[in-house]
């Protein structure tokens, strides 16, 4: 029974809709956010970003940044560039991007059902990544990010979503980063009892992405409950913003691998360990699996299909199945000595939405293999998250990403 509830939004005001939000903070560098401010002041990354406001190499972990993000915030507030909703509300955010649409339902959900294990993990977070979303909650006393969170499909709340955008107006409908992104205000109240209602029907939610942002949020609402003994449960610290989806909405992009080196071998002797595993077909074009336990690998400036052997498979363990498990216990530490994918400088990850053609450029420039994915499921990622087992690293490339600066819950 997961709790979902509404609440009174900061949110850009009409006439800077596209202006305010900006993709993630994690998804960039502060280079990368120096230029993606340019000409524009009310960039939401001021907020998300603000050691941008400092000269280049200032500590981004700093208290004053984290300060400049308060300031920023709340000049965006005060100054009329964000609205407060009068009472509270939901919210109807849907991405169309290459003619598919998502569409996920705002509000806040419980820092209870968190510890509860109703929202559940399929990852393990980093303290450090932690320390600074927890610094930039709490100072900012704010949840400026929402978290990504899907449960299992919901007739009725698909529903009465559905007749809401068909009935009413959106406030929002703008593009940003070739993704049309359109916002309605749900403010009936008996619609909004509703869908809280309904929500309590939903047995589990669970990250899709932004596990470090959830987690640093439910350990602001425990600091707060410290320094607040006699809570009630209703404050606003209490609870974190959320945009969830049904599961049949999202898609997991294929989440790719690029390899420095053969780990001393040459060409021939890599493809007679590998065909130990797999079995391997040459291909004459770039090749993208379509099916399970298949992969691509450019090698040498060339496409080979692999086929994972039977005897590498393990159908009966949810993690083990996943195509990203079989790849690195099967052949990047066997073969190519890569026992730690997420700290060897020897491998990186390329997301899927970077094409075949960014696979074939870094197996050609700074790195020597490249291996094409077939895409983790929501299936997968629900089936893991149940069985409290954690997903190999990057096994999830979420598309399109959720804007931040959209939408903004206060902690008090």
């Amino acid at each position: 029974m997961a709790v979902f509830k509404s609440f009174r939004a900061y949110r850009p005001a009409q006439r800077n809709q596209s202006l305010i939000p900006a993709l993630p903070y994690d998804v960039m560098s502060s280079e990368e956010a120096r230029e993606m401010v340019k000409g524009n002041s009310l960039s939401f990354l001021h907020v998300d970003r603000a050691e941008i406001d400092f000269p280049v190499g200032a500590d981004k972990y700093s208290r004053e940044i984290y300060e400049k993000a308060k300031e920023n915030l709340l000049a965006l507030e005060n100054t009329g560039a964000m609205i407060q909703d009068e009472a509270p509300c939901f919210y109807i955010y849907r991405q169309i991007m290459n003619g598919r649409a998502q569409v996920g339902l705002v509000g806040c959900a419980s820092i209870d059902d968190y510890m509860n294990n109703i929202i559940k993990k399929h990852e393990k977070t980093l303290a450090k990544k932690e320390k600074d979303r927890i610094n930039h909650v709490n100072i900012t006393d704010a949840n400026t990010g929402p978290i990504f969170l899907t449960y299992r499909k919901n007739t009725a709340i698909n529903m009465t979503v559905s007749l809401w955008m068909n009935e009413k107006e959106p406030v929002y409908n703008f593009e940003a980063d070739d993704v049309l992104q359109t916002v309605w205000v749900v403010d009936d109240t008996e619609i909004i009892n509703r869908l809280s209602s309904l929500f309590k029907d939903v047995e589990n939610l669970y990250i899709a992405d932004g596990h470090h942002r959830c987690a640093s949020a439910v350990k602001v609402g425990q600091m707060r409950r410290e320094e607040n003994p006699n809570y009630t449960g209703n404050e606003e610290f209490n609870y974190f913003l959320a945009v969830a989806f049904p599961d049949n909405e999202l898609e997991i992009m294929d989440y790719n691998r690029v390899v420095k080196d053969l780990n001393g071998m040459s060409s021939d002797e890599f493809l007679s360990r590998v065909f130990e595993n797999f079995e391997i077909k040459k291909e004459n074009e770039p090749y993208h699996p379509t099916e399970r336990h298949t992969f691509g690998m450019y090698l040498d400036k060339e496409w080979y299909s692999l086929k994972a052997k039977k005897s590498v498979i393990n159908e009966n363990d949810p993690v083990a199945r996943l195509d990203v498990s079989i790849l690195q216990e099967s052949l990047l530490e066997p073969i190519l000595g890569i026992q730690d994918p997420k700290n060897d400088s020897r491998i990186d990850f390329v997301g899927g939405i970077r094409g075949l053609g960014e696979l074939e450029r870094r197996a050609k420039t700074d790195m020597r293999l490249a291996f094409s994915m077939y895409p983790t499921t929501t299936d997968d990622l629900i089936a893991i998250a149940d069985a409290g087992k954690i997903m190999p690293p990057k096994s999830t490339w979420f598309e399109p990403k959720l804007l931040s600066g959209l939408f903004i819950h206060h902690l008090s």
